[in-house]
């Protein structure tokens, strides 16, 4: 009821706000800036004004810092002048009645000019988006600006432009990931952040409760073909949730929003998956649609390892020896309808429905030899496996968004509901010493995690040069997971319930209510702070629906302030230097909170618990930007320190099962750097990469000496990729991944690596315009399979695991669009709920125990 109570005053203080916006700016503010030569300082000042935003047309993205000249129509002369934001957004302010022209000019886009504006005294004109089309002459003499692109530093992000690497056809969002600078991404497809699993990972600025449940089974689901760009916001202002204590992960998909209708289709087949995709949007006047379906399957997939585990008591040491070979195949589907409607020129409504689906399905024969007490003669067994892994997820959003006529002012109303319904179950086999059947066990787990969400956020100028942001927010989730467990003998014995394990679910319900306020200053000697705080109150009820009453769960509601600050410093010769610092939380997500027993390897065993607490982190962010000729280099500094983390707590038996479960104890320290770059060799020809490092100390600060843990180490990873642009719509690219061995609680992993090579044809119609292409890409092609190996130690056991991955793959791709589109339809800058704050269990689980189920 806290929570509740708090969100209401925070929407009732918002909205009231946001209902009476403040008075412009006061006397003697600074002007915006003005273009030389433009100006008479002497020229009398009326009060008109005009306001728009610059668009690029073929990314829809904002054009910064272009010119705008204010032509006066009877002299043909500039009488005014201005440049874009880095948003895109431009104004002209004390203007004198008259008839004008707005004319745009920016190097490698062709001059545009307006209609004739009219103003009066007290005219307010707002042009909305000013669509700039590329300069086809100069791409042609520069066409390697293009290619740069592929990796940009904006003010508070890094983003990874993937719509320009045509390694990705065919692909899914895990191999996107392994392209972006700062990332890495195991080979269950987790995602960590300069050495950190705790990511939040949004989806077009939406959280989506198929990330929430597992993130390496979204980035299945979402197709590289869809990918437009990936965004890494390594320090996240107070606007953000304070969940995603690494930082925050943005996937921006394509989307269409042009005049007219079109119809795009992607397949692509290959020779361990297939995908077939096709999207339609139309747009008349105000209002817009989009429709659109992708489909993949993967087959061919199959895997090996190896796993020997030792268990200590006193004298006696028991050693268990498996080996087991799996075949798996998953079918993914994403639908989505899109709606927006444009009510009045500063109002608009968007509204989507998505709904993802996955089957997933795999095969496992495992065969286990035990060794009781050291001896030599040894007790076999084999279990033949069967896992599904099933979901389906929707996912609704309503947002209104006004705009005020000061600059900047603005009002938006977010709503989000988000379901996801997984089915995570297995049965299993059991043979002896024969190939006959002795028994078979099965366990069922069916669960959901759902989420509500309201958000109300309001901005406006205070004066040019500063900004104040503040809103509130309330996310009602609920999460249940219902599990049982059965055995029987024998081939044909019917089931029944399992003696040694009672039937079992969780309720747990966690609403969360936060509020923030941010401020933006900009100084004349081109210093830039953002400063900023939120505050977040969280409440818990949770009990288990146990044949057992009485069990109930008892976590008391806590509070939480995290502060931020990013301050930037623009230098000569397009240098930039910033530095950050920002407090992070981590929830722990439904993978750590999960109590049911997953036995589908009997040797390990893992489950989740409930009573987990959030995670605290501290980030400190130091980094520089600098172009040298043709050069574009980026260096970062950065500390994180984790306290109350959550950690995998391992313990063994006498019979040689460990046991895996998550317990608040540990503490983290990651201390590193980040380099990478782009270089042009030649006028269509470049390479980039980079390197990340970082020293990394790990302890679960456990008070039994049996479970006490600690370990430290560097950990470095690598990438290169090289893009060449050929005559006749040919492109070449490859890219390269190198992770060496990384550093857990009790023990390290290998390393491993990843290459594409792939190339691209473009095919034109009459008119120029790309109208389809046709593309070939391998990965990993020159060998069939590679091994990993973990290695865990502690006081009670060891365990030495061996994966043996087969990923060798070839794929043909093929894309092509139909329709009409103009680029003249005002586009509004639309927004969206942005959840971040699950730690989600996706790279917790230990990848050797994923792997043996």
């Amino acid at each position: 009821m806290k929570n509740l109570i708090l969100f209401s005053i925070i929407c009732c203080s918002t909205l009231s706000y946001a209902q009476q916006p403040p008075a412009g700016p006061p006397p003697g503010a600074r002007p915006a800036p003005a273009i030389p030569g433009t100006v008479n300082p002497d020229a009398p000042r009326g009060n008109g004004k005009i306001t728009g935003v610059l668009t690029d047309s073929t990314t829809n993205k904002p054009v910064e810092f272009a010119t705008i000249a204010l032509i006066n129509v009877q002299t043909g002369k500039p009488v005014d002048g201005t440049t874009s934001d880095e948003k895109g957004k431009f104004a002209l302010t004390k203007l004198v009645p008259g008839e004008y022209r707005l004319q745009v000019s920016f190097l490698g886009y062709q001059n545009k000019e307006t209609r004739v504006l009219k103003i009066e005294r007290g005219t307010d004109i707002n042009v909305g988006n000013v669509v700039l089309s590329p300069d086809v002459k100069t791409l042609q003499e520069v066409n390697v600006v293009g290619q740069a692109q592929m990796i940009e530093e904006k003010v508070d992000r890094l983003v990874y432009n993937a719509d320009k690497d045509v390694t990705n056809k065919g692909g899914d969002a895990a191999e996107v990931m392994r392209k972006v600078p700062m990332l890495s991404v195991d080979l269950d497809g987790n995602v960590s952040l300069r050495g950190s699993t705790n990511v939040r990972v949004l989806i077009n600025n939406k959280p989506s409760t198929i990330v929430a449940a597992s993130v390496s089974d979204a980035l299945k689901q979402i197709p590289a073909d869809m990918i437009k760009s990936v965004e890494v916001i390594t320090s996240p202002s107070a606007k953000y949730d304070a969940e995603g204590s690494a930082g925050i992960i943005n996937i921006i998909t394509k989307k269409n929003t042009l005049q007219g209708l079109t119809l795009n289709m992607d397949a692509g087949v290959g020779n361990r998956g297939s995908n077939l995709g096709l999207n339609g949007n139309y747009r008349a006047g105000k209002m817009g649609f989009s429709l659109g379906g992708f489909g993949r399957a993967n087959y061919n997939m199959k895997g090996k390892f190896e796993n020997t585990q030792r268990s200590f008591f006193g004298d006696v040491t028991t050693e268990t020896r498996q080996m087991a070979d799996s075949k798996n195949q998953f079918l993914f589907g994403n639908y989505q309808l899109g709606f927006d409607y444009d009510i009045a020129k500063n109002q608009s409504l968007t509204a989507s429905l998505r709904y993802g689906a996955q089957n997933g399905k795999s095969s496992q024969n495992l065969a286990t030899a035990f060794f009781p007490g050291g001896l030599v003669s040894s007790e076999t067994s084999r279990r033949d496996v069967d896992i599904k892994n099933l979901s389906g997820t929707v996912d609704l959003n309503v947002d209104y968004t006004r705009t005020f006529k000061k600059p900047q002012q603005e009002l938006s109303i977010l709503t989000q509901f988000s379901r996801n319904n997984r089915t995570n179950d297995y049965e299993a086999e059991l043979f002896g010493n024969t190939a006959i059947i002795t028994g078979r066990d099965r366990n069922d787990n069916l669960s959901y995690n759902q989420e509500s969400t309201i958000q109300i956020d309001y901005q406006t100028p205070i004066k040019t040069n500063q900004q104040l942001e503040f809103g509130g927010k309330g996310i009602f989730r609920q999460v249940d997971s219902d599990y049982k467990y059965f055995v029987s003998t024998g081939p044909d014995g019917a089931y029944g319930q399992d003696p040694l394990r009672p039937n079992n679910g969780l309720d747990y319900n966690q609403n969360v209510a936060g509020t923030y306020v941010s401020y933006t200053y900009t100084s004349k000697s081109k210093y830039t702070i953002k400063a900023g705080t939120r505050y977040e109150y969280t409440v818990i009820d949770a009990n288990f629906r146990s044949e057992t009453p009485g069990q109930t769960i008892d976590i008391p509601s806590y509070g939480n302030l995290v502060p931020s600050i990013n301050i930037s410093k623009a230098l000569k010769g397009g240098k930039t230097v910033k530095v950050a610092y920002n407090r992070r939380l981590q929830r722990p997500g439904i993978q750590f909170l999960n109590p049911n027993v997953n036995a589908s390897n009997p040797q390990n065993i893992t489950f989740g618990n409930p009573y987990l607490e959030p995670e605290l982190t501290d980030n400190v962010e130091l980094s520089s930007s600098v172009f040298i000729k043709k050069t574009y280099l980026n260096f970062s500094l950065f500390a994180r320190r984790t306290d109350n983390s959550i950690e995998s707590v391992r313990s063994t038996t006498q019979d040689g099962v460990i046991t895996t479960t998550y317990q608040n104890i540990g503490h983290k320290e990651n201390y590193g750097a980040n380099v990478f770059g782009n270089i042009t060799l030649l006028p269509k020809w470049q390479v980039g990469g980079g390197v990340d490092t970082y020293y990394s100390y790990i302890t679960n600060n456990s008070p039994t000496a049996s479970l006490n843990a600690s370990n430290s180490g560097w950990v470095v990873t690598g990438r290169l990729f090289t893009n060449l642009s050929l005559k006749n719509g040919w492109g070449v690219q490859g890219f390269g991944f190198m992770q060496g061995r990384s550093v857990q609680l009790q023990g390290y992993q290998s390393g491993f690596g990843f290459y594409t090579l792939g190339v691209k044809k473009d095919f034109k119609d009459s008119k120029g315009q790309t109208k389809g292409s046709l593309g070939l890409a391998g990965e990993n092609f020159l060998a069939n399979r590679f091994k990993m190996q973990t290695q865990l130690t502690s006081p009670t056991f060891q365990q030495t695991n061996i994966n043996y991955i087969y990923n060798r793959g070839v794929r043909l791709t093929f894309s092509y669009r139909i329709g009409k589109m103009s680029f003249d339809q005002p586009q509004r800058r639309k927004k969206s709920v942005n959840n971040d704050d699950v730690k989600d269990g996706g790279g917790q689980q230990g990848g050797e125990n994923n792997r043996q189920r």
